[in-house]
């Protein structure tokens, strides 16, 4: 099912942000939310909400291809990277991340490790955004470490992050792999049957579901000396205490089928607008440069530095465009953008740069508008900004 934009609405290329709501996800939502009953409970109208639980979380393992016993609900990606970060440190030794993850990530891995110096290190990455796989190595070799957390597909970029070698150098060693596959999951298909990852997060409302409910992939057989950061009932197998946000979790089910059995025709779709959009902008527009490594990134991602015109006051000049300045976590953040400071940006480069992000719904007339309005803007704010005074 296509979504069309009224031509009066936005073109709304923001997926990184948010993705619209499927209408499958909005149907299965409704109808939880019109049914009653506590998951925990024991009586029919408990079992019919532990059904809709239990399906979504099949749902789920089907789009990833593991187990549903292997799927803890949250409330988000957020939640899940604090849960599989904290559990993992526990095991004792380094954590092992990034420059340029997601502040989920960032802020969790800082905050439990402090007062613990060389507890964390943090790998830098290339001019095209890709980690240092020589440095994660000599990493390895160094001390005990617990866990090695790097994000599948960068939320700025979309540069794609190739898993397969830096699980194999972490388990030689004897750590765990965690990713941050946020923005990956509903975009580009993965097998964890295949992918040896031990710990995955995913926010829902990224492929299509409701805001608020995401899951951690907690691959079976882990010894994990996990502690939940809620207490109580003991929900999701300890993992995660609290009544299940039913209607919710099935909206996520029903995203994730949803984008399972589009990716085969979304994928190459969504890639063909996206490099439209660039070849539009670039020719309008030129003195600019696409972020990120070219061959590596998402179908829907593009990263543009446009010389001589501030982000933000590009995006003020185009109200009929939703798009962002990066991460929707610190838009409206005075400082820059800290993937593109890893990836060698100036700051100048960095406040000049914009994320386009496209999606299942993002039609050619989406495109062809926010190609227009975006070069309009970057011209007036360009000459607004070389004007004499």
């Amino acid at each position: 099912m296509t979504f069309q934009s009224p031509s009066s609405d936005p073109a709304y290329l923001d997926y990184n942000a948010t993705a619209p709501a499927r209408p499958e996800a909005l149907k299965a939502a409704v109808e939880a939310m019109s049914a009653v009953g506590n998951a925990s409970s024991t009586h029919r109208s408990g079992r019919d909400a532990a059904d809709r639980v239990d399906l979504a979380r099949r749902q789920v393992a089907e789009l990833l291809n593991c187990s549903h016993g292997e799927i803890v609900f949250t409330s988000g990606a957020t939640e899940a990277n604090n849960l599989a970060l904290r559990a993992a440190f526990e095991i004792g030794g380094r954590l092992v991340t990034s420059t340029v993850e997601h502040p989920a990530v960032l802020e969790t891995a800082k905050a439990i490790t402090f007062g613990s110096p060389g507890s964390l290190m943090l790998l830098r990455v290339d001019e095209d955004g890709l980690v240092d796989l020589d440095a994660l190595r000599a990493s390895l070799t160094t001390g005990e470490v617990a866990v090695v957390s790097l994000m599948a597909a960068n939320n700025e970029t979309g540069v794609i992050t190739e898993l397969e070698p830096i699980v194999e150098a972490s388990h030689r060693a004897g750590a765990l792999v965690h990713t941050d596959a946020t923005q990956l999951i509903g975009r580009l298909p993965i097998d964890l049957a295949e992918t040896d990852v031990d710990l995955l997060s995913l926010s829902a409302h990224k492929f299509g579901g409701p805001q608020g409910v995401g899951a951690l992939f907690v691959r079976r057989g882990i010894a994990l000396p996990y502690r939940p950061l809620l207490f109580g009932g003991g929900q999701e197998r300890g993992w995660r205490a609290g009544t299940h946000n039913v209607a919710g979790i099935a909206g996520a089910g029903a995203a994730a089928e949803a984008a399972r059995r589009a990716l085969a025709t979304e994928i190459p779709r969504i890639e063909q607008l996206r490099d439209a959009l660039e070849e539009s902008l670039v020719g309008q527009v030129g003195d600019c440069r696409i972020n990120g490594a070219l061959s590596m990134r998402l179908p829907g991602v593009t990263s543009i530095t446009f010389h001589g015109a501030p982000a933000d006051a590009v995006l003020a000049a185009m109200p009929d465009v939703a798009a962002s300045e990066g991460s929707a976590c610190s838009s409206g953040a005075p400082s820059p953008s800290h993937v593109l400071l890893a990836m060698g940006r100036s700051r100048e480069e960095a406040d000049s740069t914009l994320r386009f992000s496209l999606g299942y719904a993002t039609t050619t007339l989406d495109i062809e508008r926010a190609a227009a309005s975006a070069a309009r803007a970057v011209r007036q704010v360009r000459a607004a900004l070389t004007a004499p005074m």
